[in-house]
């Protein structure tokens, strides 16, 4: 297990974040590697999105993984200029958890959750590294992230 995941399991440990944090010796970068590794199905995916407005702050952006999110949706709903993907680094920088293995939780940002995530029991999303997932209930991931729950799906 790498730092960041540690990192994370501190997080969750720290804040009584249930959920479970599984370590695969496989990528999970893509939502396929993470359903081969993990043998949950498609739908059961989210994704988090780190965009910046035009400030430079961080939106992250929870969607199911089969959908995209949009942009100027996103925009509209926090009245800020239509934002932008963040670069790897840029995600790396402001969240402290590489590109491919962004959790859910975990570190300051402005949190927009789709509806369609919450219709799910439990929700596999990053889990700090590139060969770590998370699996929690939405309203637990909510709970832990204080986000809102805004259409933001396509």
């Amino acid at each position: 297990m790498d730092t960041y995941e540690e990192k994370l399991k501190r997080f969750i440990e720290d804040n009584g974040i249930r959920c479970e944090h599984f370590h695969f010796e496989q990528s999970c970068h893509s939502v396929e590697d993470a359903m081969k590794a993990s043998g949950a199905l498609r739908e059961d995916f989210i994704k988090s999105i780190c965009m910046l407005d035009h400030n430079g702050n961080l939106i992250v952006c929870i969607v199911k993984g089969e959908d995209k999110v949009n942009a100027g949706e996103v925009g509209r709903i926090l009245d800020v200029k239509k934002p932008v993907i963040a670069t790897p680094d840029v995600i790396q920088k402001k969240t402290g958890f590489p590109c491919g293995g962004t959790p859910p939780f975990g570190f300051e940002a402005v949190y927009l959750i789709d509806p369609r995530v919450m219709e799910k029991e439990y929700v596999w999303g990053g889990g700090g590294s590139e060969s770590a997932l998370t699996r929690i209930a939405p309203g637990e991931m909510r709970k832990a992230n204080k986000g809102r729950i805004v259409k933001i799906g396509r």
